[in-house]
């Protein structure tokens, strides 16, 4: 009976890993001239924010306006990205832990693209993201400076997020440029293919415990490990995520 278990718990396992992703899609929001895309996990939220590289960017994770006491993330030219809302007319304050981790901040055509992370609980009065099927108000603004200053109704709105399933992983691995894996079944070495898309690497055994985890690397050491099979988790520098089965010999 207990080998049985085992067995159907491993296919469970993978399926938990490559189905329980949900995504917001790419979002424009009016007014405001803005685009965000929210991606949670079993353990992060990763949101993709896009506006103009020269004024400030904010999202507020409430259905009211700078509400006393609501979450939000704004990017602007202090190293501040984590803040908490005191009320209309007040300026926000940025928040003693800064839980939200920049993996990409790029400017293109005067349009700048932010990919930033953190965990779903984040840290003291943060909000709490939840890995499933679900809505998510906000409010969002910008400014016409980095600098952090006060904002018009011509330039803040209010919006409705809704997250579904995710299909990121077959995207990814339908990409010419996907990360990939060699040799494979693998006695030592394992070696990487595009492993520049690499932010952090993590294996899981086939029961779901994780065994090894790292940045980026062009290889891995893997002879420590004992025979069996293994399932590898890619966080990639855009935000994204890919998965790989390998056999250890």
């Amino acid at each position: 009976m207990a080998k049985k278990n085992l067995l159907l718990c491993i296919p469970l396992f993978i399926s938990g890993i490559f189905f329980s992703q949900f995504s917001t899609g790419s979002v424009n929001l009016p007014t405001t001239g803005m685009n965000v895309k929210i991606d949670v996990d079993a353990t992060n939220v990763t949101m993709t924010l896009k506006g103009s590289s020269t004024g400030w960017l904010g999202i507020g994770f409430s259905d009211e306006g700078m509400k006393d006491g609501a979450d939000g993330f704004i990017y602007n030219s202090s190293a501040n990205r984590d803040y908490t809302f005191s009320g209309v007319g007040v300026t926000p304050s940025a928040d003693a832990a800064q839980n939200w981790t920049e993996l990409s901040n790029t400017v293109a055509s005067g349009v700048r693209t932010l990919v930033v992370r953190r965990t779903l609980a984040g840290g003291a009065g943060d909000f709490v993201f939840t890995n499933s099927t679900g809505t998510l108000p906000i409010f969002y603004a910008r400014g016409s400076a980095l600098g952090l200053a006060n904002h018009g109704s011509g330039n803040r709105d209010y919006a409705t997020l809704t997250f579904s399933p995710s299909l990121a992983v077959d995207d990814a691995n339908a990409s010419s440029k996907k990360i990939g894996v060699y040799p494979n079944p693998v006695k030592d070495i394992l070696n990487f293919t595009n492993s520049d898309k690499i932010g952090s690497i993590k294996i899981y055994d086939s029961a779901g415990k994780q065994v090894i985890s790292q940045k980026s690397a062009e290889n891995l050491n893997v002879s420590q490990l004992t025979k069996g099979v293994y399932f590898i988790e890619f966080e990639n520098i855009d935000g994204s995520r890919s998965y790989e089965k390998i056999i250890k010999n």
